[in-house]
């Protein structure tokens, strides 16, 4: 069994934005083999559809900038390529995972709201919220803290999916035995 330890950043606001829809903006994830090896990394942009223009604030939180969301392909086609670097049209064995239920979520949402994707179509997906078994109290913390609880260097730019991914794939392959079936 791989595991795909991912993150996602996605569209967002200051403050409370109830008729704002959030939408992925960025794809990062690591697949890491049951031996808790890197197998390869993914990273992309997604450009969004329905709220196409990043606020200040989400610039500002994830680094972000408009030009390269630009610049991106939109999520059916993102996710495609997502799936195939993850190995869910050959038949592989594996599971997400993510830092919490935020990721699944999003991931599942725009996978339903898009049309053109096959994320509902691929084989039966498997996904686990990473931390919260490991570390029951982890949903207190932000990333960064509980990668520095856990006695690693938080590396890379905070709120940018592949780097939350790859500090999250620290804690996972940490704790590999966990998730092993």
């Amino acid at each position: 069994m791989n595991y795909i330890v991912y993150d996602l950043e996605a569209t967002c606001w200051e403050g409370e934005s109830p008729d704002m829809v959030q939408e992925i903006i960025e794809i990062g994830a690591l697949k890491i083999n049951p031996y808790g090896e890197l197998e390869g990394t993914f990273n992309s942009f997604v450009r969004p559809v329905l709220h196409p223009n990043l606020s200040l604030f989400c610039r500002q939180l994830t680094t972000i900038d408009q030009i390269s969301i630009n610049r991106a392909d939109t999520f059916p086609n993102v996710v495609e390529d997502f799936q195939e670097w993850a190995g869910v049209f050959d038949d592989e064995d594996c599971m997400f995972c993510s830092w919490g239920s935020f990721d699944k979520r999003m991931l599942v949402q725009d996978s339903a709201s898009q049309p053109g994707n096959r994320l509902d179509r691929a084989v039966p997906l498997k996904y686990s919220s990473a931390i919260p078994r490991v570390a029951p109290l982890a949903h207190l913390q932000g990333l960064k803290k509980v990668v520095e609880l856990e006695g690693f260097e938080f590396s890379g730019v905070y709120h940018r999916a592949i780097s939350d991914a790859e500090n999250l794939s620290k804690i996972f392959v940490k704790h590999i035995d966990v998730w092993r079936v």
